[in-house]
């Protein structure tokens, strides 16, 4: 065996098919790429037992980053070791990033073109109602007591009022909770199996060995996380776009819990306020694009870092210093979700039903739920109105929409959005083809703005 992994009669190359096959049809959020998961690895294959997979899932929920592509990558390393993880982490990341490259350039050089342009209005409507959507279904998981509802309001009144920093909130909401788990938020440990015996065994645990080899893992996951940083500081300075890049989507892949909504509200404070990379709309453009392919949500970031480089080039050819831009957001994003995983999850099979653990996740989580209606509220007046403007008094700042700037085809697109996704229960997909499909109708019939 290497790196003292369990038997369980399931061969290396068979995984990699199956998480291949995970990867490609990895659509619709961390909610539908965990139920792929579910389905191939719980039910149809029975390789871990429910149990142990929703172990897996509440430490990856702790984590910063994608809890999908960090489950996957858990659940890869549990049984075949570190080349597992690798395979199942990377194998999630692949497909998406092929595709949001490719969307990526087609934005960047056709986007001012009319029919293009009422595509993506039609996309930044979905995501509107889309957010709305996962503010309410992440809102009913999380909070479930008065405490937790009064932290999500605290989280939600705390950046809409005070633009108070998104790691800030993470913290104090898991200090909260961790002081406070064993009394009020109470416990999620996991419950004992049901159902057909898995091939890997409950009661396996991790080899001296396989944590070894994971502590090695980390080690070199943190140098090939730090190295090329230090070489681009080196090579183009602190100023160029390109070390910027990757020190905000580091610091991004820290702080950001709760995926891809949450980091967003946290990104757009820095790449749209701060640095002014990309505009409010092509946020919205961005999330967009990585709720209609494969891959996890977090792949947004790829589409901000490749404009951010593709608007800011240097002395590179625009497309050049896009691609860089795509690939060092990318690597400083996804290589810290390796990095804690294999340091954090031999200790993690040891922390079932950790009651402090799963009371910090509880605040954390409902924070994030009050950052997600932040991001809601943003991304709404953004989409429809075409100017909105911040009004401060001391330290309350709040934006204010002017009404004479409403974009009705935006506002009508997402009410139609909101009936298909609420009423009618329409698949994601299907959403954004037909928004994006009403986009270009309306921009062919002049509704639209370039």
């Amino acid at each position: 065996m290497k790196d003292g992994e369990p038997v369980h009669g399931v061969s290396l190359r068979e995984a990699t098919k199956v998480w291949g096959y995970v990867g490609m049809n990895s659509f619709g959020g961390p909610a539908g790429q965990i139920s792929v998961m579910h389905r191939e690895i719980v039910e149809e294959r029975h390789w871990v037992s429910e149990s142990r997979f929703l172990h897996a899932l509440n430490y990856c929920m702790v984590l910063p980053g994608p809890e999908a592509q960090q489950l996957a990558t858990y659940i890869g390393w549990l049984m075949h070791g570190v080349r597992g993880g690798v395979i199942a982490g990377t194998f999630f990341i692949i497909p998406g990033f092929i595709a949001m490259l490719a969307l990526s350039i087609i934005y960047a050089t056709l986007g001012s073109v009319t029919w293009i342009s009422g595509i993506f209005t039609g996309l930044q409507a979905a995501v509107v109602v889309l957010v709305i959507h996962a503010f309410i279904r992440i809102s009913k998981r999380a909070l479930t007591t008065p405490l937790l509802k009064i932290i999500a309001v605290a989280s939600f009144l705390a950046i809409f009022l005070f633009n108070a920093p998104f790691p800030l909130l993470v913290v104090s909401a898991g200090i909260v909770g961790w002081l406070i788990s064993r009394s009020t938020i109470g416990s999620t440990a996991a419950k004992p199996s049901h159902g057909p015996t898995p091939l890997l065994a409950d009661d396996a645990v991790p080899s001296p060995r396989a944590v070894r080899s994971a502590f090695r893992a980390a080690v070199i996951c943190a140098v090939l996380w730090v190295l090329p940083i230090i070489a681009l500081v080196l090579i183009t300075g602190t100023e160029s776009v390109f070390t910027q890049e990757a020190f905000l989507f580091s610091k991004a892949a820290l702080v950001t819990f709760g995926g891809a909504y949450a980091v967003l509200g946290y990104v757009a404070q820095q790449a749209v306020g701060r640095y002014g990379w990309v505009s409010s709309s092509e946020m919205a453009t961005g999330l967009g694009l990585a709720e209609s392919t494969p891959g996890p949500l977090i792949m947004v970031v790829q589409f901000i870092g490749f404009l951010a480089a593709y608007h800011n080039p240097g002395q590179l050819p625009p497309i050049v210093a896009g691609v860089i831009g795509s690939l060092i957001t990318v690597w400083v994003t996804f290589v810290p979700c390796f990095l804690f995983i294999f340091l954090g999850a031999p200790f993690a099979e040891r922390l079932r039903g950790n009651a402090s653990l799963a009371g910090a996740l509880a605040a954390i989580s409902a924070a994030v739920s009050g950052v997600i209606l932040d991001l809601a509220a943003w991304f709404a007046l953004h989409t429809f109105f075409a100017n909105v403007t911040d009004r401060s008094w001391g330290p309350i700042t709040i934006a204010f929409p002017d009404p004479t700037s409403i974009q009705l085809p935006a506002l009508i697109i997402a009410a139609i959005a909101a009936l298909l996704l609420f009423k009618f229960k329409l698949s994601t997909l299907r959403l954004l083809g037909i928004c994006s499909a009403l986009g270009f109708i309306a921009a062919v019939l002049g509704l639209t703005s370039t």
